[in-house]
């Protein structure tokens, strides 16, 4: 029971793990909209009106990052871009394993330097990921009709 024990929390942390560098691209969207939700319930809109304007304005923001990425040719922008969806990535991630780094470190020193080394591994990833462009596999009909000449 105890190996069980053992693989299944094993598995639930490769899991989470999984899903912080899988979302990290999504940072910089979600806190667009906590910001433009906040701020829209702080105006009056209601919770009704603050959650369609947020998902809106973090629905917004995504996709312009991401066809400004597909589209620009100038590399310095796209780094200026990447960069600009990173830096939130990178905080989000300081914060996640400063947090699961007091399960198990008692010393303060240790968590802040696993936080910084989580926070610079989970940017880069999210970094790399709108960075380095999708390659394109070439057309491959199925088959070829050749006409006899």
């Amino acid at each position: 029971m105890l190996a069980l024990g053992l693989a299944i929390n094993t598995l639930g942390i490769g899991l989470f793990c999984w899903a912080i560098f899988a979302l990290a691209v999504y940072a910089l969207p979600f806190f667009v909209a906590l910001s433009v939700g906040m701020t829209t319930f702080r105006s009056g809109a209601g919770l009704i009106g603050a959650v369609l304007i947020a998902t809106a304005g973090g629905a917004l923001t995504l996709v312009l990052g991401q066809v400004a990425v597909a589209i620009t040719r100038s590399l310095a922008l796209r780094i200026a871009i990447a960069t600009a969806f990173a830096i939130p990535a990178a905080v989000a991630g300081y914060h996640v394993v400063f947090a699961l780094s007091q399960i198990g470190l008692p010393s303060l020193v240790w968590r802040e330097v696993f936080a910084c080394l989580g926070a610079v591994c989970i940017g880069v990833t999210s970094w790399t990921r709108l960075i380095v462009p999708a390659e394109s596999r070439p057309f491959e009909p199925g088959r070829v009709v050749e006409s006899p000449s």
